[in-house]
């Protein structure tokens, strides 16, 4: 065997070892994987059926399309606030409390959890607009409140202002929380559905909401409610009922851009007052006010979620706009 050939073969030689090393490597890191998603996949199921048995009851079922939709009522006031969350709160009824607590010593507000949501059932009915005011419709038909002001957070106001039309001798009111706008840039967006369906099946989902900060932590609910909510946050974010709501966010906007509120009906908004995600956030909600008889925009230091910061402030401007137009 020539040198030549004999360095071939020497170089052929440290090449197999190397790849047998990478392999191993490889494999190696494979197996780490696949035991650390069966680890998470194994500690979601056990944590899911041991949280359902720790969630507390709270609020009261209504029939609404032959399942069970989770309502709360508090308060005994001769107004009455019907509450609507916004995309992806887990727990609604919960979420609000600060704002029910504040609420309550001047009305009965009504707090609903849409299916998918809360302690509500989830549904295969498609989730546009339609249906999920035609939801909230039929739950206060069944509690025989047929007079109130609709007071909601965030992509409720895509459902509110289509709520408005279709129910006008209801509706006293509408209070916006930084309540979402039909013409709001950015709507058109497709969602990773399929992503966010493996991340909630695998247990991924608990895990990063774990080792994620808690955005509850630093605000004034009291432990219990921390804890009762994140547990059904572990239980309801990403479940079917919520994606096919996600899916329908394009459409049922783009069905809104047709629709405004009645030049009539009184409108307040509370508005966050450096909204850097969405362009022109202010002048897009003093447009929906401009042909109100009674409209108002209140811009507000804060999060998206104003009521959980500034639901004194929210409960006080409430209380002197409605005395404004008695």
């Amino acid at each position: 065997m020539t040198q030549q050939e004999k360095k071939r073969t020497r170089n052929g030689t440290r090449t197999s070892k190397v790849l047998k090393i990478l392999l191993k490597i490889i494999g190696a890191i494979l197996i780490a994987i696949m035991l650390f998603v069966a680890i998470v996949f194994t500690v979601n199921k056990i944590s899911n059926h041991s949280e359902q048995k720790k969630v507390e009851p709270y609020g009261q079922f209504v029939a609404v399309d032959g399942k069970k939709m989770n309502v709360l009522i508090q308060g005994k006031g001769q107004e009455t606030i019907v509450l609507l969350p916004g995309y992806g709160t887990a727990a609604p009824a919960l979420d609000f409390k600060l704002l029910i607590d504040e609420l309550t010593p001047y009305y009965k507000v009504v707090a609903i959890e849409p299916f998918g949501y809360g302690l509500s059932d989830e549904t295969e009915k498609e989730r546009t607009t339609e249906n999920i005011v035609n939801e909230f419709h039929e739950a206060l038909q069944q509690l025989h409140i047929t007079r109130y002001t609709l007071m909601g957070h965030s992509i409720a106001g895509l459902y509110g202002v289509e709520y408005v039309n279709k129910y006008p001798n209801e509706v006293n009111a509408f209070v916006g929380i930084d309540s979402s706008v039909p013409t709001q840039p950015g709507m058109d967006v497709k969602f990773p559905l399929t992503l966010f369906k493996f991340l909630k099946q695998s247990g991924l989902q608990r895990f990063l909401v774990n080792v994620d900060s808690d955005p509850y932590a630093s605000l004034l609910f009291d432990d219990k409610t921390k804890e009762q909510m994140k547990m059904i946050m572990n239980k309801n974010a990403n479940n079917n009922t919520m994606l096919n709501e996600m899916k329908h966010i394009a459409s049922n906007f783009k069905e809104a851009q047709k629709l405004t509120f009645p030049g009539n009906l009184p409108l307040l908004l509370f508005i966050q007052a450096d909204n850097t995600s969405v362009e022109g956030w202010l002048p897009l909600h003093e447009g929906q006010i401009k042909n109100s008889v009674h409209g108002k925009v209140v811009t507000m230091d804060g999060t998206h979620y104003l009521h959980h910061t500034k639901f004194k402030e929210i409960v006080e401007n409430l209380r002197k706009f409605q005395a404004e137009i008695k």
